[in-house]
């Protein structure tokens, strides 16, 4: 259960309705997802996190299609559904395939796998990795 209501947007106002409109002009969407509504409950946190994710997605050394399956990743080692959903649909809208999608999630698996034992096992770096 959500811990605050979503700002519907009907009752958007100020730097909300800006943000919002931006959203969906720069998303190309006609409908606010509920983790940008939740966000308006503090309008500087809405703000400040739409221009860093607009600034850290846009294309750049990396293509936009890897940066979404960083972000889907990363997603999964931290459990997070909302964004796996989130990140999973806009990478499909940028040509990630089923294909893709299996490999990912078995390279997420076997990074986890991997780290658990190095963690566990305390396994000590090599000099040449120093």
């Amino acid at each position: 259960m959500p811990l605050l209501k979503k700002v519907s947007e009907k009752n958007a106002k100020g730097k909300v309705k800006q943000t919002f409109d931006n959203i969906k002009k720069i998303r190309k969407i006609n409908k606010i997802p509920n983790f940008w509504k939740t966000l308006a409950n503090d309008p500087i946190t809405l703000e400040r996190t739409w221009k860093s994710l607009k600034q850290v997605m846009k294309e750049g050394s990396l293509d936009s299609l890897t940066k979404e399956m960083i972000y889907i990743a990363v997603s999964m080692t931290n459990s997070c559904e909302y964004c796996i959903r989130s990140h999973t649909l806009a990478a499909r809208k940028k040509g990630m395939d089923d294909t893709m999608l299996k490999e990912l999630i078995a390279v997420v698996a076997m990074a986890n796998e991997t780290n658990r034992l190095v963690e566990s096992y305390q396994v000590e770096i090599d000099d040449y990795l120093k």
